[in-house]
């Protein structure tokens, strides 16, 4: 895709904030025409620069209490070993996020629970008992400080 524009950036920025913006609305924060509007987001789409469009919940007030960065090192370091531990956390919703890393560990997991014991009941069945798994390492976190989804796609270039 060519070099996103002020325009396109503005539009973007706009609906990473707010899905809920109607097309006149982001015409008018993103200074184009309701159709321009409309034309633009097919094309950023297939582009592939939008890749869905979701509700963001509220953790706490659905009962999820205990969030988790979980550092984990595997057994061995084969494709096979990664293959079936990334296949695994897949399908696990507990896992919000999975991240191969560098460093001491192999895998960070940001993990969300009811509660500790869930959390305790979680770990062990679900991520120590599977066999790629040597160790696991757990850190809670106290508060959340900042939460984002929004891309920071204002630096760098922009063409008019």
């Amino acid at each position: 895709m060519s070099q996103l524009t002020r325009s396109d950036r503005r539009l973007l920025d706009a609906m990473q904030k707010d899905t809920t913006l109607s097309q006149i609305d982001l015409a008018e924060l993103s200074g184009k025409s309701r159709t321009s509007v409309w034309r633009r987001i097919r094309e950023i789409e297939e582009a592939g620069l939008i890749e869905g469009k979701v509700a963001l919940l509220n953790p706490k007030g659905l009962g999820f209490q205990i969030h988790v960065m979980l550092s984990v090192s595997m057994v061995k370091h084969s494709d096979r070993t990664r293959e079936k531990f990334e296949a695994h956390v897949e399908g696990l919703p507990e896992v919000m996020e999975c991240y191969s890393v560098s460093g001491d560990r192999d895998y960070v997991l940001l993990i969300i629970s009811r509660d500790m014991d869930s959390y305790n009941d979680f770990l062990n069945t679900m991520i120590l008992d599977h066999p790629s798994v040597h160790s696991a390492s757990s850190s809670f976190a106290l508060r959340r400080v900042k939460y984002t989804t929004a891309l920071p796609i204002w630096p760098g270039n922009t063409k008019e």
